[in-house]
């Protein structure tokens, strides 16, 4: 019973209250200060990995 039928959604208006935006909008926004935290230090492990290599593949 392989049914391969696909069926396309389209969304035309999401309505939401204003002050339930507000709120979903300051958790998305206080949510991403740890994301950014941690893709900060991911990011300057890497380039200082990298950074590194590079630096001592030139002082051969």
């Amino acid at each position: 019973m392989d049914n391969t039928e696909t069926t396309k959604v389209s969304i035309i208006d999401v309505k939401m209250p204003f002050i339930s935006m507000v709120i979903f909008l300051v958790k998305l926004s206080i949510a991403a200060i740890p994301a950014f935290i941690i893709m900060s230090i991911v990011a300057s492990i890497l380039f200082a990995v990298f950074g590194t290599a590079v630096h001592t593949g030139m002082m051969l």
